[in-house]
């Protein structure tokens, strides 16, 4: 084999990005295999590059006591080998031991007990060239393979663009992404989706396998960080790194929640995402075949993250319990079926995304269950009451005001006239004072401040506080004494009499 040869394998290994010296050295292992084929073949042999690019073979004689200790260790290393697939594979390995087939430690080997000998066949280079043509051949699909994969196997998590081919067996969908092809299983895919040939879908690369024929690419269209990265392309500021997403929640292919955090003062996380009308989110929904997206601003306050990732529902107010982790909801009536969604899936989400076990329960169903804690007899073990009267309204709510020292129930003298009752009264029914009845809209309209940046937090809190104060206050005046009626009604029945 001349030097040009030489010259051209070392071009090739810059070229395809191989390591030098590795076709060199697979040229010498083939060129070794087949030399043991040939017939008066030396039991022990080595192949190597002379000065002038030709390969030569040289016979390796050693003691025959040194070459049977040699030996035994081969055979030893051979079968812990065969033991090792066994466990691995778990089945059995009926390989048979050939001696001129193992390898010997030859560096256990001193080089004054070595005796080589020129063993070259007078035909080892046409040999040498029909080899040297089909080893460079295989090692550069192999390298080209390993290249590949590690190319592939670094993009784990990233979205990728590719067309598809054909759907393969069980469902598979076979997508090109230009080197490779990559399988999309049917476990991955969005249920309602269809996928058709020649159309270009995105996906994110949640897997790379090493194959016999090149790397392995296993795609999804169900992973949450397929949103994530959707939302890196669309939003600026996500990729500049001033608004961060700080977690995902999805149901893939019905609606998908994320928590969004600005990291730079005066950026709305929430107004980023959306876009101008809306056009960046609407970008990410017709990637995602028309799967609903709420985006939630992130809060370390559990209370307030809870309360927002139940949106689009409104939420009155939310219990915490920091030990078991659970959360406790109250949203009015007429919002509890949206607070839970369809099959609960709204809650779920929010659950999913807060960490929290949320418990919804509407205005109703809470201020009845309060009111029955408090008549079952929870007091202080004296008999005296204290905390928030007992008494319930009409319209479904528990009284705001304050229980008085030693009673269940506040100075309201309709109120305090349940104590003597013989049947436990759980409803009063009292119409509720106007200033009640607008102290709702009033407390969601700091809510709405709050969300629009128009309130800080401390503001918001001292106008809510402002605001439930004056409703007790309405509470507390309006309702009138009922022995007062009946003592104005009396002058004027006699009045009519007369």
């Amino acid at each position: 084999m001349s030097q040009e040869i030489i010259e051209g394998i070392r071009t090739i290994e810059k070229e395809k990005g191989i390591e030098s010296g590795t076709l060199v050295a697979a040229l010498e292992d083939a060129l070794l295999a087949a030399y043991k084929k040939t017939p008066g073949a030396a039991r022990h042999a080595t192949v190597e590059l002379d000065d002038e690019g030709e390969f030569r073979v040289f016979a390796l004689d050693i003691p025959s006591d040194l070459e049977e200790r040699l030996l035994e260790e081969a055979r030893e290393r051979a079968i812990d080998e065969l033991e090792r697939i066994e466990e691995e594979t778990g089945e059995k390995q009926h390989t048979l031991i050939v001696d001129d087939e193992l390898d010997l430690d030859w560096e256990k080997v001193p080089e004054n007990l070595i005796d080589r000998s020129d063993a070259t066949p007078d035909d080892f280079g046409r040999i040498a060239a029909m080899t040297a043509k089909q080893v460079i051949q295989q090692r550069i699909r192999e390298a080209e393979r390993a290249i590949m994969y590690e190319e592939y196997v670094d993009r784990q998590g990233e979205v990728v663009t590719g067309i598809v081919q054909q759907a393969g067996d069980r469902n598979n969908v076979l997508v090109d992404l230009g080197k490779v092809e990559s399988l999309l299983p049917r476990s991955e895919q969005v249920d309602g989706e269809r996928y058709e040939q020649g159309s270009r879908i995105k996906a994110v690369i949640i897997e790379v396998r090493s194959g016999t024929k090149g790397p392995q690419v296993i795609l999804s269209r169900r992973a949450p960080q397929l949103i994530e990265a959707l939302f890196e392309l669309e939003v600026p500021e996500i990729a500049d790194g001033l608004v961060e997403i700080r977690g995902v929640a999805r149901e893939p292919g019905y609606r998908s929640k994320i928590a969004v955090e600005s990291h730079v003062q005066g950026v709305d996380p929430v107004g980023a995402c959306v876009g101008p009308r809306g056009s960046r989110v609407r970008m990410v929904v017709s990637e995602l075949r028309g799967e609903k997206i709420d985006i939630i601003p992130w809060n370390t306050e559990p209370a307030r993250f809870v309360a927002k990732a139940l949106s689009p529902a409104r939420v009155r107010e939310v219990y915490i319990d920091d030990e078991s982790r659970e959360a406790t909801v109250v949203v009015p009536d007429d919002q509890l079926a949206l607070a839970i969604g369809k099959e609960g899936l709204n809650a779920r989400l929010a659950a999913r995304l807060t960490g929290w076990k949320v418990d919804i329960k509407s205005d109703s169903e809470f201020a009845q269950e309060e009111a029955e804690a408090a008549f079952a007899g929870e007091d202080d073990g004296d008999g005296d009451f204290s905390g928030r009267c007992a008494a319930l309204l009409s319209n479904g709510k528990r009284c705001p005001n304050a229980a008085l020292p030693g009673s269940k129930y506040c100075g309201v003298p309709a109120h305090q006239a349940l104590v003597d009752s013989p049947v436990p009264a759980v409803a009063v029914e009292v119409e509720p004072a106007a200033e009640e009845l607008a102290a709702d809209d009033a407390i969601a309209d700091v809510e709405d401040a709050l969300a629009s940046g128009e309130l800080t937090a401390e503001e918001a809190e001292a106008a809510e506080a402002t605001v439930v104060e004056t409703a007790q206050v309405a509470v507390a005046t309006e309702v009138e004494p009922e022995g007062d009626g009946e003592d104005e009604a009396a002058p004027e029945e006699e009045r009519d009499e007369s």
